[in-house]
């Protein structure tokens, strides 16, 4: 395990804009709107920001405020962000991010989960924050071998946790980072203290009377997932089968990351039209930046490669884990792409303690709406602390 601070040669930052001054655009095809990607205009413009305006040293200079590290596990190396809290009674908390996302995308909760008492919350509910990158993603990349399964990950992060010294901890996670901490739930139970989530899918019921039984607005988010799995996860289908192909392209042209990346922040978000109304451009552009300096778009996409059995198709969803036997809480946020049913929730996981319904936010939850993704999970705390 050795420290790490991040810190690009200045070429490499030179090159991203030589390539973006360079960008062959194509003429607008279809509508200007976003039902068959990113609009031609706001693309440009995007871009010429990310060129321009942006400045990736000050991302540099706020990562590097906090501890890092890179350890080798499994034969990979991992990256990891470790912010001790002051509090002496403080929990550990590892977090798990998601795709098209990264570590950056939890900077602004680090400082009011590890230390609440100098960001006006209460001390009790301090968290010692562990804040992996994924095999393959930014600094835990680019990986030659593959196969990173994610009950593999989920071994990989009991590991990292045990190296630590903490015996026990919370296990939190969206997207991805969620299917991670449900499997540390079960795969390291003994030391698994409870597992959070803010993302959650509820197939519906196999029971035509129990679907019957559900209320018109838990039926519309039955209907919100089928439009996800028949309109919205080509993506999911194009990286489980070939995530070289088309990675080839991101790793080559800046402009084909950005407009990648940019689609799922506009989609996923609460965003009306523009991903900056709901995330802040700055942060669109580090993940991106992340991905294009660490070279990382087709290492990262393996992960959907080596999980494909555990993908959603346009007719199924995932299949299911096992309930994870600790505490369990569940974050929902409104404009998120799937939004689980509660009475669904209650069937399938019999120690649910905590579930919060948030009126903004989307599936950047950290991004979009960071203090009550910091609430929620202060509050999930004191949950299990009364289980």
């Amino acid at each position: 395990m050795r420290s790490f601070r991040v810190d690009f040669p200045q070429e490499e930052l030179d090159d991203l804009r030589t390539r973006l001054s360079s960008t062959r655009w194509p003429e607008q095809a279809g509508t200007a709107g976003w039902d068959s990607g990113v609009p031609l205009p706001y693309l440009r413009e995007l871009a010429a920001s990310w060129r321009d305006d942006f400045s990736w040293r000050a991302v540099e200079k706020r990562v590097n405020a906090f501890p890092q590290f890179v350890t080798t596990i499994d034969g990979a190396p991992i990256h990891f962000l470790h912010a001790r809290s002051p509090e002496p009674d403080a929990v550990p908390l590892l977090i798990t991010h998601g795709w098209p996302g990264s570590f950056l995308d939890f900077l602004d909760v680090v400082g009011p989960l590890s230390d609440p008492r100098s960001h006006g919350g209460d001390p009790s509910t301090a968290f010692h924050v562990v804040l992996p990158s994924l095999p393959g993603f930014g600094f835990s990349g680019p990986l030659t071998e593959h196969g990173w399964t994610l009950p593999r990950v989920a071994e990989a992060w009991a590991q990292l946790m045990s190296s630590l010294g903490y015996d026990g901890y919370i296990a939190q996670g969206g997207d991805i980072g969620a299917t991670v901490a449900r499997l540390l739930g079960l795969q390291d139970s003994d030391h698994v203290l409870g597992t959070h989530v803010n993302f959650l899918f509820t197939p519906p019921p196999d029971d035509p009377a129990a679907l019957a039984d559900l209320p018109p607005s838990d039926l519309a988010r039955l209907e919100r997932l089928g439009v996800f799995a028949d309109r919205g996860s080509g993506y999911m289908k194009l990286l489980s089968t070939r995530p070289r192909s088309v990675g080839f392209g991101m790793t080559d042209s800046p402009v084909g990351q950005l407009a990648w990346t940019a689609e799922k922040f506009q989609e996923w978000s609460g965003a009306r039209d523009l991903p900056e109304e709901a995330i802040d451009r700055n942060a669109l552009l580090a993940d991106v930046t992340l991905y294009w300096l660490t070279r990382t778009a087709i290492s990262s996409a393996y992960i959907y490669y080596d999980n494909a059995a555990g993908m959603p198709t346009a007719a199924t969803p995932p299949p299911p884990l096992p309930p994870v036997p600790g505490p369990f809480g569940v974050a929902v946020y409104p404009h998120d792409l799937a939004q689980p049913i509660r009475s669904l929730a209650e069937r399938e996981f019999p120690a649910l303690v905590h579930w919060s319904e948030h009126d903004r936010g989307g599936h950047f939850a950290p991004l979009e709406a960071p203090d009550l993704f910091v609430d929620d999970l202060r509050a999930f705390l004191r949950a299990v602390r009364a289980a």
